[in-house]
């Protein structure tokens, strides 16, 4: 199997290695920022195991993943013939993740006008499965991390899109009516010649956010405080099996939870756990 997060919940569990200088220090792949080594600490994880060196890591790599990702553009990793994987740090926990001006994914999609063309040359043709990766990294330990796949976390991109559409066209108006230089932008707006010499200019950008994992399902994965560390994998129950259910190390739980199209209309999901 490619890349994935019960391959990450498993490595979790067996080697509980959660310290980011004491990973970047061990396995020597050369990471500056405990930002970057939280990235690369994942896509380890997400293969099930670590790396003695640069050399069996890039050899890995090349087999688990068809896309290592591009710091300005989604996603950050996408698995060969497997799913595409968003990664996010906080250092404390915290109510909201920032996602800028890229929406929320349920899936990622081949036309998508985010990616870039080398991302959408490594996917194939149908959407991809998403996950959400969100650790809370403390003095460059990791203290916690949710594994939340899109379609349990997030509505259908149509959704976002047509509220940044709809805000794009007003901004486009209000531009015309007040005699501003309009400029085409895949941000909402942008005008040109702002002030009298034209050397000013104003883009007008959304900022998408949206609620931690830890807030959004704190019914079914609820932030363990007595614990030293603590991880989450949420998905829809039929993910799981077409994953592989875990070898073992993981407590594996059934779950119900609103739909993020119909919260009207429950989803089957399954919730594995790791803990210490």
């Amino acid at each position: 199997m490619p890349a994935n997060v019960v391959k990450a919940m498993e490595a979790l569990s067996k080697h509980r290695l959660i310290d980011m200088g004491q990973y970047s220090e061990s396995y020597k792949i050369g990471i500056n920022s405990v930002g970057s080594a939280f990235e690369e600490y994942v896509k380890d994880l997400l293969t099930g195991r670590f790396y003695p060196g640069p050399h069996e890591r890039t050899q890995a790599f090349s087999n688990e993943y068809s896309w290592l990702g591009n710091q300005n553009f989604p996603p950050d990793a996408i698995a060969a013939g497997g799913d595409a994987f968003e990664i996010k740090k906080h250092e404390k926990p915290a109510s909201i993740i920032a996602l800028n001006s890229s929406h929320p994914r349920d899936v990622l999609s081949r036309d998508d006008p985010m990616l870039t063309q080398e991302c959408r040359d490594s996917m194939g043709t149908s959407p991809l499965d998403l996950f959400y990766i969100v650790g809370t990294v403390t003095k460059g330990v990791a203290r916690s991390i949710y594994f939340v796949q899109g379609k349990c976390y997030a509505a259908s991109s149509s959704i976002y899109q047509s509220i940044s559409s709809r805000l794009s066209d007003a901004v486009r108006k209000a531009m015309r009516e007040s005699g501003l230089q309009y400029s085409e932008t895949r941000e909402l707006g942008r005008i040109n010649r702002a002030d009298p010499l034209g050397r000013a200019s104003l883009r007008v950008r959304g900022m998408w956010q949206i609620q931690d994992p830890s807030r959004a399902f704190a019914g079914i994965a609820p932030p363990l405080d007595g614990k030293e560390f603590f991880a989450y994998a949420i998905m829809e129950e039929e993910k799981y099996i077409s994953i592989g259910q875990a070898a073992g190390g993981a407590n594996v739980a059934k779950a119900r939870i609103p739909s993020p199209n119909n919260p009207a209309r429950p989803m089957d999901a399954v919730v594995m756990e790791v803990s210490w």
